[in-house]
C-alpha cells in the first residue's frame, strides 16, 4: 500500500538567530504579519494558513541555523509575482541565490534569509 497524504510537509520550523530582526525579513518578503508569540516555553512567530484546520503552517524560533545555504528548503508561497519578492529580499538583507527556475506546477527561486536558511520563493502556473 502507498502513503499519499493530502499534503506530505505538514509543518515546518525555521531556526534563527535574532527573532525580531526575522520577522521583519518574512513579513516584508511575504507581505505577512508574523508576530512573535511568548505565551509558551519558548518564543516562536507562527506562519498561519488560509485554514488553520487543514493548511500547512510552521514557525520560526530561536536556534541555530545549518551553515549558510547547506540545510533543508523550505519553499513558500510568495505574493507578487517573482521579481518583486526577489527585490524584497535583497532590500530585506536576504540573498537570491538562483535565476527564476520554471517546473510543470509553477515557478520558484533560491533565496537566503538573513541567517543563511535557503528559502524557495514559489508562484504556481
Amino acid at each position: 500500500m502507498t502513503f499519499r497524504p493530502k499534503d506530505f510537509a505538514v509543518w515546518m520550523e525555521i531556526p534563527v538567530r535574532d527573532l525580531e530582526k526575522s520577522v521583519a525579513f518574512y513579513n516584508a518578503v511575504f507581505e505577512i504579519d508574523l508576530q512573535i508569540d511568548a505565551t509558551g516555553p519558548n518564543p516562536m512567530a507562527t506562519f498561519v494558513p488560509a485554514d488553520p484546520k487543514t493548511g500547512v503552517a510552521g514557525h520560526l524560533y530561536p536556534g541555530e541555523p545549518a551553515k549558510a545555504g547547506t540545510g533543508p528548503t523550505v519553499h513558500l508561497a510568495a505574493p507578487g509575482g517573482l521579481e518583486a519578492a526577489m527585490a524584497r529580499v535583497t532590500e530585506s538583507g536576504g540573498e537570491v541565490v538562483s535565476d527564476i527556475i520554471s517546473i510543470p506546477a509553477g515557478k520558484f527561486v533560491y533565496c537566503l534569509d538573513p541567517d543563511g536558511n535557503s528559502i524557495g520563493l514559489f508562484n504556481y502556473g
